[in-house]
């Protein structure tokens, strides 16, 4: 029996839908308006965004927190040059997406015709792969290796470009099977060496000083269950990354944080002082080890990453193990069981209490955080095991070690005192406090982003939706409304600075007339925030252009505009009862102005090819560090 005869367009839609795609963001133009017309018969939801930049961004968000690609449409042209962006920073962290654009007709390709650009050419460096179609006849079967190529190994964007003549033209509709994909070369490796594992496992009864360095590939791998076993079973602390957090819960008593250039000093300072650094699904990322000369300079490292290229790129690595992180850290519990070491008894998730204030000058506020470090011994492994050497007890001293770092240097401030602008730090804190502990929260890019990764406790996965490797300013307001289209049932804030809500403040438009309440904080100090410390910190405080204004615009004059609900708040006392109003708002966005310190700067810091050894604390909270 004959198929249908489709148009391109029609056979892209239904290819969309064949990948059980359901919500996409785009916007119109010449170039793609074939494909529009069958998305009224569609039954997938498609929101129209203001900016081309924005549909990449709410899908990165889609992607973060439901694990799905992210499907966006935008036209030729500038269309697709809007999108750059967005496909640059999922590529970096990567996001699984899948974009589609519009471009001129075959006959036009190359003739410089109205709104045309080579964005095949533009996109190959920020993509896995992208495609141009010059057949209806491949529509289904290049959708189906789109989302393959995206979703699989290690996640990112890809592309599809269509000609407007390829969408006019008819095909005969089909669906590809698995052999008829043409990927030649693409064959991701995902089950770790079982040599290497076992050298690994045995690197890892060896150390004395240990340290797990979780990277955002945990999150991208569903790996977290795995990684928390891991933990507890061997009791070896662990660091999660900016793109980690909530891969293990902060509360457990085996979570230091946040490493890198703003991470907690002990985490920064574990991983200087480690023998052994496992490193599974992260980078390495220059952010993470400051000067690498001198980064962990006594400690062995175990790499496992899904991609190959990660290995070595920018420190030896004495064990690479190319594979998923969840499957390559199944196999590594096994190997351990081959090797005698018990599991822990009475392993489990623990509880909240706060790490003990440490001397210092009154109103500091400490960041309330996990247990210091457990040193109890596990139950003993079997006598002549290759795991007898490994004792728990012999972790004793580390972990010692790192409870004493983690009492003498918190994370802290200068407590809220009522004069002057509001602390973001205490901003965040009210807010973490007045919010269930599965909130997610998205932000842009600067001070209020480092901020909320060191003041926000990230109890659950899938639950921190920010901008790593590229540093996007302007992700978080679009990303948090695809965070909220993604996870309806979650309450969704944006922490923003008042230089990154100005860049893409506009989607909040999208956000009101497709009635997606999200929220959004701006921590407002007038300034281009991160900017202005490193001017303060290394130019002498010549502030170069790095003013903006706490009135121009009305921030909350633009959300009322926008059809959001807009609050402002100068006041201490102001702060709760502001998020309590705008947490009881869940029919329209809400933005709330918080007029923050323009003096106050995100510590810990690790100056740019700085080492890691030199990190700096406050110095006015009198700790006693560098």
């Amino acid at each position: 029996m004959s198929q249908p005869e489709l148009t391109g367009a029609q056979a892209l839609i239904k290819s969309l839908e064949m990948q059980r795609v359901e919500v996409m963001f785009g916007l119109p133009g010449g170039a793609i308006l074939p494909v529009y017309d069958p998305i009224i018969d569609s039954s997938i939801r498609h929101i129209l965004v203001r900016h081309e930049q924005g549909a990449g961004h709410m899908a990165e968000g889609y992607a973060h927190v439901t694990g799905r690609p992210g499907v966006a449409m935008v036209t030729s042209g500038p269309g697709a040059t809007n999108i750059v962006t967005p496909l640059a920073d999922a590529y970096m962290d990567s996001v699984p997406l899948v974009v589609v654009t519009g471009q001129v007709a075959t006959t036009s390709i190359g003739t410089d015709a109205f709104q045309e650009s080579d964005i095949t050419g533009i996109t190959m460096g920020v993509t896995k792969h992208n495609w141009l179609v010059t057949d209806a006849a491949d529509i289904p079967r290049v959708v189906a290796e789109a989302f393959h190529v995206a979703t699989t190994g290690r996640p990112g964007p890809v592309l599809i470009d269509l000609p407007k003549d390829v969408a006019n033209a008819t095909m005969e509709w089909y669906w590809p099977g698995p052999s008829d994909l043409d990927l030649p070369g693409y064959h991701p490796v995902t089950e770790g060496d079982p040599v290497l594992v076992r050298r690994a496992a045995e690197l890892l009864l060896a150390a004395e000083r240990p340290v797990i360095y979780a990277g955002g590939g945990i999150l991208k791998a569903r790996a977290c269950e795995a990684l928390l076993e891991l933990v507890e079973r061997t009791g070896i602390p662990v660091v999660t990354t900016l793109m980690a957090r909530g891969s293990v819960p902060d509360s457990h008593p085996l979570c230091l944080g946040m490493p890198g250039m703003h991470g907690n000093y002990t985490a920064v300072t574990a991983m200087q002082r480690s023998d052994l650094l496992v490193a599974l699904g992260s980078r390495f990322d220059d952010r993470v080890t400051g000067k690498v000369g001198t980064f962990a300079p006594e400690a062995k490292i175990i790499h496992v990453d899904i991609d190959p290229a990660e290995h070595h790129k920018v420190r030896r690595a004495d064990i690479a193990i190319a594979g998923d992180c969840r499957l390559v850290i199944e196999e590594l519990l096994s190997a351990l069981d081959a090797l005698g070491l018990p599991a822990c008894p009475g392993s489990g998730r623990a509880g909240t209490p706060g790490v003990p204030a440490a001397p210092g000058a009154a109103g500091v506020v400490r960041r309330p955080g996990a247990t210091p470090m457990d040193a109890s011994p596990g139950a003993e492994p079997v006598p002549g095991s290759p795991a007898a050497a490994f004792p728990r007890e012999r972790l004793d001293p580390w972990r010692a070690q790192l409870a004493e770092w983690q009492e003498r240097f918190p994370l802290g401030y200068i407590g809220q005192a009522g004069e002057g602008g509001l602390k973001p730090q205490y901003v965040l804190e009210t807010l973490r406090d007045a919010t269930p502990d599965d909130t997610i929260v998205a932000s842009g890019v600067g001070q209020h982003q480092m901020f909320a990764s060191q003041w926000w406790r990230f109890e659950h996965p899938y639950t921190w939706v920010n901008s790593g490797g590229l540093g996007t300013m302007g992700f978080g307001v679009p990303a948090a409304i695809g965070a909220k289209v993604g996870r309806p049932d979650r309450m969704v804030w944006a922490i923003d600075g008042d230089g990154c809500f100005q860049m893409t403040a506009q989607e909040l438009v999208t956000a009101s007339s497709e009635r997606i309440p999200v929220k959004i904080a701006i921590l407002n100090n007038a300034y281009l925030g991160m900017v202005r410390q490193w001017q303060e910190m290394f130019y002498e405080e010549r502030y170069s252009e790095v003013y903006l204004s706490p009135d121009l615009p009305d921030y909350v004059g633009w959300a009322e505009s926008m059809g959001c609900v807009g609050l402002r708040v100068t006041a201490p006392e102001e702060v709760g009862p502001a998020i309590d109003k705008a947490n009881a708002v869940d029919d329209r966005p809400v933005v709330i102005d918080f007029r923050t310190d323009a003096a106050e700067k995100v510590y810990p810091m690790v100056a740019a090819g700085a080492s890691n050894d030199d990190i700096v604390v406050d110095p006015a909270l009198g700790q006693g560090g560098r």
